[in-house]
């Protein structure tokens, strides 16, 4: 088994893909390792020449892209596969001379079947599917990561401490959304209005909007009373930012934000809202 050291990305550079190569014809490998030179988004991190040692490399390197021949001494490639943690499982491409196994690639999902004699373009196109499924199982990596740290941080109620009074209150006037692979931590007072969208709940904050899974009923139960109120169905406004209410159409009043945003105020919402226009005075 042959194994070379991958050169370090620099901070701003993208994160670059880890391939291995394996194949019991040199000769193979060496052209493999050319177009991956050539590509220059890709470091070989090692070679083997059968299944057995391909298991092996694979567990010790953790690559993220096998370029992998099928019949070889010491164990096909569909053998090596089925030794390994589906958690730590490559993308594969296999590259051979037979086409009887393409079936069997496909059940194991393999991102591509490259035919022995290939050209160029056609590894290039094997290559850029093999990249394309790098990149999504980064992000449902990222994302699942998130979705885990944000499940924590609702379930906590934002804590990583001892509780106490003043964590507490602090805890309830934050919203904890996923977005756009990030975790925002949304101060009430920073929403200027919130609208329902099929499954999700749209935060607009100081034009920009967040998108957050939650039904319209659940989240109007969290939100103070005297802070939001909803005008519509589907809205709820932050009375701070309410500006006026203006005449529409047919005794319908338009809720007016500071930014100039007019909202659609639902008759059967007036008398909440009056309500809350006294207690403010």
């Amino acid at each position: 088994m042959k194994t070379n050291a991958a050169p370090l990305p620099s901070p701003s550079a993208a994160p670059r893909n880890r391939a291995i190569i394996v194949d019991d014809e040199p000769a193979a490998r060496r052209g493999v390792r050319l177009l991956l030179e050539r590509d220059g988004g890709v470091d070989v991190v090692g070679e083997a020449a059968g299944g057995v040692e391909a298991a092996a490399l694979i567990r010790g390197e953790k690559p993220d892209l096998a370029f992998l021949d099928v019949q070889m001494p010491g164990g096909d490639g569909f053998a090596a596969l089925a030794e390994l943690d589906p958690a730590i499982t490559p993308a594969v491409v296999f590259v051979t001379a037979y086409d009887e196994h393409a079936l069997r690639a496909f059940e194991v999902h393999a991102v591509d079947y490259l035919l022995k004699p290939y050209d160029d373009a056609r590894f290039a196109a094997a290559l850029a599917r093999a990249k394309g499924e790098i990149r999504r199982r980064r992000t449902d990596s990222v994302n699942s990561r998130l979705t885990q740290l944000l499940d924590y941080l609702q379930q906590s109620g934002g804590r990583t401490g001892p509780k106490t009074p003043a964590k507490d209150e602090a805890a309830n006037d934050r919203i904890l959304i996923k977005s756009s692979g990030e975790i925002f931590f949304l101060k009430m007072d920073e929403i200027d209005w919130i609208e329902a969208e099929g499954d999700y709940m749209k935060f607009h904050v100081a034009g920009r909007a967040h998108l957050m899974r939650e039904t319209m009923a659940r989240l109007e139960a969290r939100l103070d009373p005297k802070r939001f109120i909803r005008i519509h169905r589907s809205t709820i406004v932050n009375f701070d930012r309410l500006r006026k209410l203006s005449p529409s159409f047919a005794g319908e009043y338009a809720a007016v934000l500071h930014d100039g945003t007019k909202l659609k105020l639902s008759r059967g919402y007036h008398e909440r809202i009056a309500t809350l226009m006294k207690e403010s005075l």
